[in-house]
């Protein structure tokens, strides 16, 4: 993905940057000053919220935002905020309605970072499945145990949201020789088809997987869709890999879950606090994790943040006409 415009805006609005990710990459930083050389970045390195991330955004005519929370606290008084660009593909951190009624326009793609969430996914499929992770632990504590698990050909694999990410793991799959199962709110009928993948209930999903992977929305009805009785529902050699929004686990249910061996094992890239502060349940030998690096390959930040520049610059070029 490249930049629409390398010229400057002859208006100069303020932009600010809120990601730390989006200021951390000199490319970025480039390119969005080539473009609007007034863009101020978060350098404090770390996650800014209420009164202070309001401070921050106060007097910005545009901001690009990452997984920050977007809401009242944050807008009041932002008068000559005109347009929020997303760094990233995730909205449940933005009030939407609160950005219409202030007729603040929401610069979003969907999917730019899909390749590199959905390696990461298989990843975890391949090092769980291989006891790649716990092995590896093992011997740097000079334990020479070689439990080598089995492999992730000809398993069956059920995939929960089948949208941008969803869907390229299915593809990524495909030489695996696996049985995909597909549950997704809208229907994949034909993607299903086209990949040999079979579009199920949830219910099949959850009972039949040897691997349950995660790819679906934080909202009010995927809020804990995975809680204790969904972990019981599951094989008892089946793994769970989320790459998704920490929220649509019930941490207590997995926690509990893993440490009575209820599953085999799981893998996090995300979780309900970030980062989280849980050391007994981060410490469990049957759980990966990593600190929401899914979308974070060097390639993905930067189509994310190009994607981010380019609405701002679209939307600023119509204003200038």
């Amino acid at each position: 993905m490249t930049i629409n415009s390398q010229s400057s805006h002859s208006s100069n609005p303020k932009v600010v940057v809120t990601s730390v990710s989006f200021g951390g990459s000199a490319v970025l930083r480039e390119e969005l000053l080539r473009v609007f050389p007034n863009s101020i970045f978060n350098e404090l390195g770390k996650k800014l919220s209420g009164q202070i991330l309001n401070e921050f955004i106060n007097d910005a005519d545009a901001a690009i935002v990452g997984t920050e929370t977007i809401d009242e606290t944050t807008l009041n008084g932002t008068a000559n905020l005109k347009i929020i660009s997303k760094y990233g593909v995730g909205l449940d951190s933005i009030d939407q309605d609160l950005l219409k009624n202030r007729n603040i326009i929401l610069g979003w793609t969907g999917g730019v970072n899909r390749r590199s969430v959905s390696e990461l996914t298989l990843c975890f499929m391949l090092g769980l499945c291989r006891n790649i992770f716990e092995s590896g632990f093992k011997l740097k504590n000079s334990d020479w145990e070689k439990e080598g698990g089995h492999q992730l050909s000809g398993k069956t694999v059920g995939i929960i949201g089948c949208g941008h990410i969803g869907s390229d793991v299915v593809k990524l799959l495909a030489p695996l020789d696996c049985t995909v199962l597909v549950r997704d709110i809208v229907n994949k009928s034909d993607f299903c088809r086209e990949q040999g993948a079979s579009e199920v209930s949830l219910e099949e999903v959850i009972e039949r997987s040897d691997i349950i992977s995660l790819h679906i929305p934080l909202t009010k009805l995927t809020r804990h869709i995975v809680n204790e009785d969904f972990l019981q529902k599951m094989k008892s050699t089946a793994f769970l890999v989320n790459t998704c929004r920490g929220e649509v686990i019930d941490q207590k249910a997995l926690k509990n879950a893993l440490g009575q061996r209820v599953i085999k094992g799981a893998a996090l890239d995300v979780f309900i606090e970030e980062p989280p502060t849980d050391v007994e349940f981060l410490s469990l030998p049957n759980l990966i994790v990593t600190p929401h690096i899914g979308g974070n390959a060097r390639e993905a930040v930067e189509a994310m943040g190009r994607s981010a520049i380019n609405h701002l610059v679209s939307f600023f070029n119509k204003q200038a006409k």
